[in-house]
Protein backbone atom coordinates (compact mmCIF):
# COMPACT_ATOMS: atom_id res chain seq x y z
CA UNK A 1 0.00 0.00 0.00
CA UNK A 2 1.26 3.66 -0.92
CA UNK A 3 1.67 5.20 2.41
CA UNK A 4 0.25 8.23 0.56
CA UNK A 5 -3.10 6.03 0.95
CA UNK A 6 -6.24 8.77 0.95
CA UNK A 7 -7.11 10.49 4.25
CA UNK A 8 -10.97 10.26 4.12
CA UNK A 9 -12.82 12.05 6.69
CA UNK A 10 -16.62 11.44 7.68
CA UNK A 11 -17.65 14.74 8.63
CA UNK A 12 -22.01 14.28 7.69
CA UNK A 13 -23.82 13.25 11.12
CA UNK A 14 -25.98 10.33 11.09
CA UNK A 15 -23.10 8.33 8.83
CA UNK A 16 -22.89 4.29 8.52
CA UNK A 17 -18.91 3.12 7.15
CA UNK A 18 -19.31 -0.21 6.01
CA UNK A 19 -17.02 -2.95 4.31
CA UNK A 20 -18.69 -4.91 0.98
CA UNK A 21 -15.82 -6.91 -0.58
CA UNK A 22 -12.82 -4.82 -0.96
CA UNK A 23 -14.48 -1.16 -0.04
CA UNK A 24 -15.29 0.86 2.27
CA UNK A 25 -18.87 2.06 1.85
CA UNK A 26 -20.39 5.10 3.37
CA UNK A 27 -24.23 4.92 3.80
CA UNK A 28 -26.65 7.54 5.02
CA UNK A 29 -30.59 6.84 5.90
CA UNK A 30 -29.99 2.85 4.02
CA UNK A 31 -28.58 4.43 1.27
CA UNK A 32 -24.92 4.46 -0.22
CA UNK A 33 -23.74 7.43 -1.01
CA UNK A 34 -19.63 6.24 -1.63
CA UNK A 35 -17.18 3.87 -1.66
CA UNK A 36 -13.12 3.80 -1.87
CA UNK A 37 -11.19 1.12 -2.10
CA UNK A 38 -9.65 -0.23 0.86
CA UNK A 39 -6.20 -0.56 -0.31
CA UNK A 40 -6.35 3.22 -1.32
CA UNK A 41 -6.50 4.40 1.97
CA UNK A 42 -4.23 5.47 4.07
CA UNK A 43 -6.95 6.51 7.20
CA UNK A 44 -10.01 7.32 8.09
CA UNK A 45 -11.08 10.81 10.51
CA UNK A 46 -14.58 10.07 11.83
CA UNK A 47 -15.84 13.48 13.11
CA UNK A 48 -19.86 13.17 12.47
CA UNK A 49 -22.01 12.79 15.01
CA UNK A 50 -23.98 9.99 15.38
CA UNK A 51 -21.04 8.18 12.63
CA UNK A 52 -21.47 3.86 13.15
CA UNK A 53 -19.40 1.31 11.59
CA UNK A 54 -19.76 -2.42 10.92
CA UNK A 55 -17.22 -4.76 13.09
CA UNK A 56 -16.23 -6.35 9.53
CA UNK A 57 -14.86 -2.83 8.10
CA UNK A 58 -13.00 -2.55 11.40
CA UNK A 59 -11.20 -5.73 11.57
CA UNK A 60 -10.28 -4.80 7.61
CA UNK A 61 -9.26 -1.58 8.57
CA UNK A 62 -6.78 -3.08 11.09
CA UNK A 63 -5.26 -5.79 8.97
CA UNK A 64 -4.34 -3.51 6.13
CA UNK A 65 -2.39 -0.98 9.15
CA UNK A 66 -5.41 1.96 8.41
CA UNK A 67 -5.61 3.97 11.34
CA UNK A 68 -9.20 4.76 11.98
CA UNK A 69 -9.59 8.02 14.43
CA UNK A 70 -12.54 8.92 16.30
CA UNK A 71 -12.65 13.08 17.27
CA UNK A 72 -14.29 15.06 19.43
CA UNK A 73 -16.45 18.06 19.18
CA UNK A 74 -13.03 20.00 19.35
CA UNK A 75 -11.20 18.26 16.29
CA UNK A 76 -8.84 16.45 18.88
CA UNK A 77 -8.69 12.69 18.62
CA UNK A 78 -10.22 11.26 21.23
CA UNK A 79 -10.07 7.26 20.00
CA UNK A 80 -7.74 5.06 17.34
CA UNK A 81 -7.88 1.59 16.70
CA UNK A 82 -5.10 -0.14 16.90
CA UNK A 83 -3.98 -3.58 14.80
CA UNK A 84 -2.80 -6.37 17.47
CA UNK A 85 -2.25 -8.34 13.74
CA UNK A 86 1.39 -8.97 14.18
CA UNK A 87 4.09 -7.84 12.38
CA UNK A 88 6.87 -9.71 11.11
CA UNK A 89 9.71 -8.72 13.30
CA UNK A 90 6.90 -6.98 16.21
CA UNK A 91 8.15 -9.00 18.98
CA UNK A 92 11.80 -8.63 18.31
CA UNK A 93 11.11 -5.17 18.18
CA UNK A 94 8.72 -4.66 21.25
CA UNK A 95 11.12 -5.84 23.26
CA UNK A 96 13.82 -3.58 22.51
CA UNK A 97 11.38 -0.86 22.79
CA UNK A 98 10.48 -2.12 26.60
CA UNK A 99 14.05 -2.82 27.52
CA UNK A 100 14.91 1.08 25.97
CA UNK A 101 17.48 2.24 28.44
CA UNK A 102 17.12 5.61 29.98
CA UNK A 103 20.51 6.78 28.24
CA UNK A 104 18.91 5.69 25.01
CA UNK A 105 14.84 7.56 25.96
CA UNK A 106 16.81 10.58 26.39
CA UNK A 107 18.84 10.81 23.45
CA UNK A 108 16.37 9.84 21.04
CA UNK A 109 14.28 12.73 22.57
CA UNK A 110 17.08 15.39 22.71
CA UNK A 111 16.95 14.91 19.01
CA UNK A 112 13.04 15.17 18.46
CA UNK A 113 13.26 18.52 20.28
CA UNK A 114 16.16 20.06 18.57
CA UNK A 115 14.54 18.86 15.14
CA UNK A 116 11.33 20.23 16.51
CA UNK A 117 13.26 23.52 16.89
CA UNK A 118 14.92 23.89 14.30
CA UNK A 119 11.66 23.14 12.11
CA UNK A 120 10.04 25.99 14.21
CA UNK A 121 12.34 28.75 12.95
CA UNK A 122 12.10 27.49 9.56
CA UNK A 123 8.32 28.30 10.21
CA UNK A 124 9.21 31.23 11.26
CA UNK A 125 11.93 32.21 8.58
CA UNK A 126 8.97 31.57 5.88
CA UNK A 127 6.62 33.61 7.52
CA UNK A 128 9.26 36.56 7.20
CA UNK A 129 9.56 36.50 11.53
CA UNK A 130 12.59 36.72 13.10
CA UNK A 131 13.86 33.13 13.87
CA UNK A 132 17.94 33.35 14.26
CA UNK A 133 17.35 32.47 18.00
CA UNK A 134 16.07 29.11 16.99
CA UNK A 135 19.43 27.69 15.56
CA UNK A 136 21.14 28.25 19.12
CA UNK A 137 18.45 26.92 20.94
CA UNK A 138 18.22 23.35 19.83
CA UNK A 139 22.18 23.68 19.76
CA UNK A 140 21.39 23.61 23.33
CA UNK A 141 19.14 20.61 23.84
CA UNK A 142 20.74 18.23 25.83
CA UNK A 143 19.87 14.47 26.61
CA UNK A 144 16.47 14.65 28.08
CA UNK A 145 16.30 18.31 27.57
CA UNK A 146 16.74 18.68 31.33
CA UNK A 147 16.74 22.50 30.58
CA UNK A 148 12.97 22.45 29.10
CA UNK A 149 14.16 24.15 26.29
CA UNK A 150 11.31 22.81 23.92
CA UNK A 151 9.32 25.53 26.64
CA UNK A 152 11.45 27.97 26.12
CA UNK A 153 11.39 27.55 21.98
CA UNK A 154 7.53 27.53 22.47
CA UNK A 155 7.74 31.10 24.57
CA UNK A 156 9.31 32.45 21.57
CA UNK A 157 7.54 30.87 18.98
CA UNK A 158 4.07 31.10 19.04
CA UNK A 159 3.92 34.89 19.91
CA UNK A 160 5.96 35.30 16.26
CA UNK A 161 3.88 32.85 14.40
CA UNK A 162 -0.08 33.64 15.34
CA UNK A 163 0.54 37.29 17.05
CA UNK A 164 0.92 38.78 20.70
CA UNK A 165 -2.21 37.60 22.22
CA UNK A 166 -2.76 34.09 21.02
CA UNK A 167 -2.54 30.91 23.42
CA UNK A 168 -2.00 27.37 22.53
CA UNK A 169 -5.19 26.19 23.94
CA UNK A 170 -6.60 22.22 22.95
CA UNK A 171 -9.80 23.40 23.61
CA UNK A 172 -9.89 27.19 22.51
CA UNK A 173 -11.49 28.01 19.38
CA UNK A 174 -9.78 29.19 15.94
CA UNK A 175 -7.21 29.10 15.20
CA UNK A 176 -6.49 26.11 17.78
CA UNK A 177 -9.50 24.36 16.37
CA UNK A 178 -7.79 24.34 13.01
CA UNK A 179 -4.35 23.34 14.62
CA UNK A 180 -6.24 20.12 16.57
CA UNK A 181 -7.85 19.00 13.19
CA UNK A 182 -4.17 19.09 11.89
CA UNK A 183 -2.58 17.36 14.56
CA UNK A 184 -5.30 14.44 14.69
CA UNK A 185 -4.32 14.19 10.80
CA UNK A 186 -0.31 13.90 11.92
CA UNK A 187 -1.23 11.77 14.69
CA UNK A 188 -2.94 9.36 12.20
CA UNK A 189 -0.50 8.93 9.96
CA UNK A 190 2.10 8.75 12.41
CA UNK A 191 0.43 6.02 14.68
CA UNK A 192 0.42 3.84 11.20
CA UNK A 193 4.04 4.36 10.83
CA UNK A 194 4.95 2.94 14.54
CA UNK A 195 2.11 -0.05 14.32
CA UNK A 196 3.74 -0.23 10.12
CA UNK A 197 7.63 -0.61 12.22
CA UNK A 198 6.58 -3.10 14.75
CA UNK A 199 6.65 -0.74 17.86
CA UNK A 200 3.88 -0.55 20.69
CA UNK A 201 2.12 2.98 19.94
CA UNK A 202 0.91 3.15 24.02
CA UNK A 203 5.49 3.45 25.04
CA UNK A 204 6.20 6.52 24.82
CA UNK A 205 9.99 7.65 24.70
CA UNK A 206 8.93 10.84 26.78
CA UNK A 207 5.31 11.06 27.42
CA UNK A 208 3.98 8.28 29.70
CA UNK A 209 0.83 9.64 30.81
CA UNK A 210 -1.38 5.67 31.85
CA UNK A 211 -4.62 7.43 29.74
CA UNK A 212 -2.50 8.02 26.72
CA UNK A 213 -2.31 4.77 24.37
CA UNK A 214 -0.61 7.01 21.76
CA UNK A 215 2.23 8.42 23.86
CA UNK A 216 4.70 7.30 21.03
CA UNK A 217 2.98 8.63 18.36
CA UNK A 218 3.13 12.21 20.39
CA UNK A 219 6.51 11.45 20.57
CA UNK A 220 7.30 10.95 17.29
CA UNK A 221 5.21 13.29 15.71
CA UNK A 222 7.11 16.63 17.41
CA UNK A 223 9.40 17.31 14.81
CA UNK A 224 6.13 17.90 12.02
CA UNK A 225 4.24 19.94 14.15
CA UNK A 226 5.09 23.01 12.97
CA UNK A 227 4.71 22.18 9.24
CA UNK A 228 0.67 21.86 10.73
CA UNK A 229 1.71 25.47 11.81
CA UNK A 230 3.06 26.98 8.80
CA UNK A 231 -0.72 25.45 7.05
CA UNK A 232 -3.09 26.92 9.30
CA UNK A 233 -0.76 30.45 9.27
CA UNK A 234 -1.34 30.57 5.76
CA UNK A 235 -5.33 29.38 6.28
CA UNK A 236 -5.37 31.94 8.39
CA UNK A 237 -3.97 34.81 6.04
CA UNK A 238 -6.68 33.91 3.16
CA UNK A 239 -9.34 34.90 5.68
CA UNK A 240 -10.66 31.06 6.97
CA UNK A 241 -11.90 31.53 10.57
CA UNK A 242 -13.51 28.33 11.78
CA UNK A 243 -12.68 24.49 10.45
CA UNK A 244 -14.56 24.35 7.13
CA UNK A 245 -14.36 21.84 4.80
CA UNK A 246 -12.17 23.74 2.76
CA UNK A 247 -10.03 24.15 5.62
CA UNK A 248 -9.70 20.23 6.39
CA UNK A 249 -8.72 19.59 2.70
CA UNK A 250 -5.94 21.58 3.20
CA UNK A 251 -4.91 20.77 6.42
CA UNK A 252 -5.13 16.85 5.21
CA UNK A 253 -2.65 17.86 2.71
CA UNK A 254 -0.24 18.27 5.08
CA UNK A 255 0.86 14.51 4.64
CA UNK A 256 1.47 14.98 0.72
CA UNK A 257 4.00 18.06 1.38
CA UNK A 258 7.71 17.44 0.22
CA UNK A 259 10.52 18.05 2.64
CA UNK A 260 14.22 17.92 2.50
CA UNK A 261 15.82 14.43 3.09
CA UNK A 262 18.78 12.31 2.72
CA UNK A 263 17.13 10.56 -0.13
CA UNK A 264 15.71 13.92 -1.80
CA UNK A 265 12.43 15.73 -1.11
CA UNK A 266 9.78 13.40 0.55
CA UNK A 267 6.16 13.73 1.61
CA UNK A 268 5.17 13.89 4.97
CA UNK A 269 4.17 10.70 5.27
CA UNK A 270 6.75 8.92 3.91
CA UNK A 271 9.22 10.71 6.09
CA UNK A 272 6.86 9.59 8.60
CA UNK A 273 7.38 5.96 7.59
CA UNK A 274 11.21 5.97 7.63
CA UNK A 275 10.92 7.71 11.22
CA UNK A 276 9.46 5.00 12.57
CA UNK A 277 11.77 2.11 10.55
CA UNK A 278 14.54 3.94 12.02
CA UNK A 279 13.67 4.34 15.67
CA UNK A 280 13.46 0.54 15.38
CA UNK A 281 16.66 0.02 13.91
CA UNK A 282 17.87 2.87 17.15
CA UNK A 283 16.07 0.32 19.85
CA UNK A 284 17.38 -2.45 18.28
CA UNK A 285 21.10 -1.09 18.44
CA UNK A 286 21.66 -1.09 14.24
CA UNK A 287 22.31 2.80 14.66
CA UNK A 288 22.36 6.05 16.59
CA UNK A 289 20.45 8.70 14.84
CA UNK A 290 16.79 8.98 13.92
CA UNK A 291 15.77 9.57 10.27
CA UNK A 292 14.67 13.23 10.33
CA UNK A 293 14.47 15.62 7.44
CA UNK A 294 16.66 17.89 6.53
CA UNK A 295 16.57 22.04 7.00
CA UNK A 296 17.83 24.10 3.92
CA UNK A 297 20.67 26.62 4.30
CA UNK A 298 19.00 29.39 6.35
CA UNK A 299 20.11 32.96 5.96
CA UNK A 300 22.22 32.82 8.65
CA UNK A 301 24.59 30.68 6.69
CA UNK A 302 24.30 27.25 8.43
CA UNK A 303 22.93 24.37 6.79
CA UNK A 304 20.95 22.87 9.20
CA UNK A 305 20.71 18.76 9.32
CA UNK A 306 18.45 17.31 11.98
CA UNK A 307 20.08 14.67 13.16
CA UNK A 308 23.63 16.65 13.41
CA UNK A 309 25.19 17.96 16.63
CA UNK A 310 23.13 19.63 19.32
CA UNK A 311 20.66 16.73 19.57
CA UNK A 312 21.98 15.32 22.75
CA UNK A 313 24.74 13.12 23.57
CA UNK A 314 24.04 11.12 26.87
Amino acid sequence: MSPLGRLIEVADDGRHLGKDRGFLTVSAKGEEVGRVPLDDLGGVIATGHGTTLSLNLAAALAERNIALVLCGTNFAPVSLLWPVVGHHVQQRRMAAQIAQTAPLAKRLWAQIIAAKIRRQGWVLQQTGAAFGAFSRLARLVKAGDPENIEAQAARRYWPLLMGSDFRRDADGRWPNSALNYGYAVLRSATARAICGAGLQPSLGIFHHHPQNAMALADDVMEPFRPVVDLSVRQIMESGETEVTTSVKKQLAAVLTQDLVTAAGRTPVATCLLRLGQSLAACYLGEQNSLDLPYLPTSRAGKAEGEADGGDGSP
